[in-house]
């Protein structure tokens, strides 16, 4: 998930009571809840679609999730430390601060870390959760990677909460009916992931496409099927059926509509053989490592173009592919 929906899952936490187990409690939380993603460094060093190998592994695995919050625990007792010794100097420790308990920093770190991988399960890019032990991809298909409706919830929880306390009045309640309500929707969107395979047949190794009036419904051959959640509508997702470089495209919605069924590119090319990905070095290696559903299309000089169908939207196609301009497409017929 993206970054702001992690910090308000720590400021929730804290809200919700952990912030009184030590002084810098939120910010272990907080900080805590971002940590794993130390990875985007990597963008300093990998170019292309490098990062694409690199990231959601060995910091979101189990060693980095015992390390991280051990780093980050010693650094801000160090930091109350230092504010100790400077007294009433600037940058002084503040005197309403609780005093700084090295173990409750290392708990709250701890699960601040833990919340983060749980929410980069829930959407369809996926997480290896046990690098380096394993280097399995995990999807949760449940959430888009950035989702409004758990903004608002968990923004406007936050802001109610230190609102109360302000005032003098407990900011518990409004957090912990967040939480609650966070996960109610979690959940909620879960259930309608699962649900939208039942009208195809959850085992079913062909999907229905839309009836054209003129006989039967024609059958798409798969070999899986992924519910990929679309921005803003929570009701909303994107069937992605196929096989390996043959994918297809069906809306669904709770409320009833035709089966349609749209390939995924009208400009498909044969899969190149591997002499012909291997012109594309670490960049190609990289890519089809995380790549769920890869397929390759014609680019406009005639040469090959490497994407994946999760990430086939005009704002995201760009950033999730590999160019192979050495490799000639072989056009195959659109479906």
């Amino acid at each position: 998930m993206d970054n702001l929906t992690h910090s308000l899952v720590g400021a929730l936490l804290g809200q919700a009571g952990l912030k009184r187990k030590t002084g810098l409690a939120m910010p272990a939380l907080i900080i805590g809840a971002n940590l794993p993603d130390v990875d985007a460094a990597c963008l300093f060093w990998l170019e292309g679609v490098g990062h694409l190998g690199f990231r959601r592994g060995i910091t979101h695995g189990p060693p980095a999730l015992v390390l991280l919050p051990l780093i980050l625990a010693g650094i801000l007792y160090g930091f109350d430390r230092w504010q100790a010794k400077r007294g009433q100097r600037r940058f002084g420790r503040p005197e309403g601060r609780l005093p700084v308990s090295f173990k409750w920093l290392f708990l709250l770190s701890f699960i601040g870390c833990l919340t983060h991988p749980a929410m980069d399960w829930l959407n369809v890019y996926g997480i290896r959760l046990l690098e380096p032990f394993s280097s399995q991809w995990f999807y949760g298909d449940t959430l888009f990677i950035i989702d409004v409706w758990l903004w608002a919830i968990m923004g406007f929880a936050v802001w109610f909460s230190l609102r109360r306390e302000k005032r003098g009045k407990s900011g518990r309640w409004p957090a912990v009916s967040a939480i609650l309500l966070s996960l109610t929707y979690i959940l909620a969107n879960w259930v309608l992931t699962n649900a939208s395979f039942v009208p195809y047949g959850i085992n079913q190794k062909v999907v229905p496409t839309a009836k054209n009036g003129l006989g039967p419904k024609p059958f798409i051959p798969t070999t899986q099927m992924i519910a990929s959640p679309v921005p803003f509508n929570s009701f909303g997702r994107e069937l992605i059926s196929g096989q390996k470089n043959r994918y297809f495209v069906i809306p669904v919605n709770v409320v009833p509509s035709p089966w349609e069924a749209r390939p995924i590119t009208n400009r498909p090319c044969g899969w190149p053989n591997e002499s012909e990905l291997a012109t594309g070095g670490s960049q190609s290696e990289a890519f089809l490592f995380w790549s769920r559903a890869p397929f390759a299309e014609r680019a406009d000089d005639g040469s090959v173009i490497l994407r994946d169908a999760r990430f086939y939207d005009p704002l995201a196609r760009d950033r999730f592919s590999v160019a192979l301009p050495k490799v000639k497409c072989e056009e195959l017929p659109v479906r």
